[in-house]
């Protein structure tokens, strides 16, 4: 650029001036402003290296961004820089040639900036700064070859600053369509690690990957949370994101078929995890309805398809009209669970007799007998709970160990039949 003393000339505004005043304008002035305009304009591209010197240090110094940029690639920064000054300038000399290479450029620019993650305001500002730094060199140059011609640049003010209106918009729109693309590829990849993790799917080479994208790391202890369809976890829970600003632990979700699945990371100073994950358990159920399992603490990611396996086993020993599970609390019926055709046949061995039974002295004894175990052996509680005196609750314990042939006070049978009691719960579709 040449150092030359640059007049007082005030900026153009940045929308062009109301139709019918830049009509007359053109129509006095027109042709000679356009003919001053192609003469500065043919000089800044034969200045054009200096011109792109000066925008890379405006953009240094104006924009933290690019500051950053330059310093990492300031070649790749100055031949952007180059291209876009270049394609520019020559659309005010030609505009019907230069215009659709001057577009590409532009688009080519804003998508990327997107793939390298600089902010969209920071590149819109740069465009900016390019547009106000032609401007004034155009000023400039005019100045100095014919001072009386300045005037006349006012009458293409308009055109030069919606050129530049133009090409934010174009380097906006490529911005926003390459981010679009690159969140879905983030997402995709994220689901489809989840979803390999939850499947066991995922091959011990693959696993330090998997965890650079979850952002979770390989050998810490895992838990996984199935949320049955229908459940809000997204509401309950904090995701990776959140995981700073949220107390509790950082869970990653991944919506399967059936349930939403959350991998949790149970922290190293949180013990065996289970008050950890109790709480979480208690947000996620707190919705009417909803059915939430949480299965054991394991080791490292790669077992994480092995968490997902023990979540499903407490969500299926959940009550249908919603509750919480902790698959730690629930072992026996996790057993039974685990295994519906022995469930089933444990059923048929202890409970058969009393199956047969009419309905209705069918639910009465079995009832009993489940109220009775709830209450820890108790007849007296378990006849308040029942609306009968404690010596009919007895009676009709005698009356199912009768049945049974299984004593309530010999430690091996109870067990038995309280598996039973859980197998008939449990699988409601194979039993009466």
């Amino acid at each position: 650029m040449r150092n030359a003393v640059r007049p007082h000339v005030p900026a153009p505004p940045r929308e062009p001036r109301p139709a019918r005043a830049l009509a007359a304008g053109r129509a006095t002035d027109g042709g000679a402003a356009l003919a001053v305009l192609h003469r500065a304009a043919r000089a800044l591209l034969d200045d054009l290296p200096d011109l792109t010197d000066h925008l890379v240090a405006v953009l240094r110094e104006r924009e933290p961004a690019y500051r950053a940029a330059v310093e990492g690639d300031p070649g790749h920064t100055w031949q952007e820089a180059h291209r876009a000054l270049r394609h520019g300038i020559a659309s005010l000399l030609d505009p019907r040639a230069a215009r659709e290479a001057a577009r590409r450029s532009s688009w080519r620019i804003g998508a990327a900036r997107a793939e390298e993650g600089m902010p969209l305001d920071a590149l819109l500002h740069a465009f900016r700064l390019g547009g106000s730094l032609v401007w004034e060199a155009l000023v400039e140059e005019t100045s100095r070859r014919a001072p009386d011609d300045v005037r006349l640049l006012v009458h293409v003010a308009g055109d030069v600053w919606n050129f530049v209106d133009e090409h934010c918009t174009l380097v906006a729109d490529a911005y926003r369509q390459v981010e679009r693309q690159l969140t879905w590829r983030r997402e995709n990849r994220l689901r489809l690690a989840a979803g390999a993790l939850l499947d066991g799917a995922t091959r011990i080479a693959d696993l330090p990957e998997a965890a650079a994208v979850l952002g979770l790391p390989e050998r810490g202890r895992y838990a996984v949370v199935a949320v049955a369809s229908g459940g809000h976890p997204a509401a309950c829970a904090v995701g990776p994101a959140e995981a700073g600003a949220t107390a509790g632990p950082r869970v990653h979700w991944h919506v399967g078929a059936e349930a939403e699945y959350g991998i949790v990371l149970v922290e190293e100073d949180d013990g065996d995890g289970r008050g950890a994950l109790a709480a979480l358990a208690r947000r996620l159920g707190a919705a009417p309805g909803t059915r939430v399992g949480v299965g054991a603490v394991v080791e490292g990611l790669a077992a994480v398809g092995e968490a997902r396996r023990l979540a499903d086993t407490a969500l299926r020993i959940c009550p249908e009209d919603g509750g919480t599970v902790l698959l730690d609390d629930h072992l026996p019926a996790a057993l039974v669970v685990s295994s519906p055709g022995l469930g089933a046949a444990l059923v048929e061995r202890v409970l058969g007799p009393l199956l047969r039974l009419d309905p209705a002295d069918r639910d009465l004894l079995l009832d009993t007998l489940a109220v009775w175990l709830e209450c820890d052996g108790s007849a007296r509680r378990a006849g308040a709970r029942l609306y009968c005196h404690r010596n009919t609750v007895l009676n009709r314990l005698r009356r199912c160990e009768q049945l049974t042939g299984r004593s309530l006070g010999r430690p091996a049978d109870l067990v038995e039949l309280a598996l039973a009691l859980s197998a008939r719960r449990l699988l409601p579709h194979r039993h009466p």
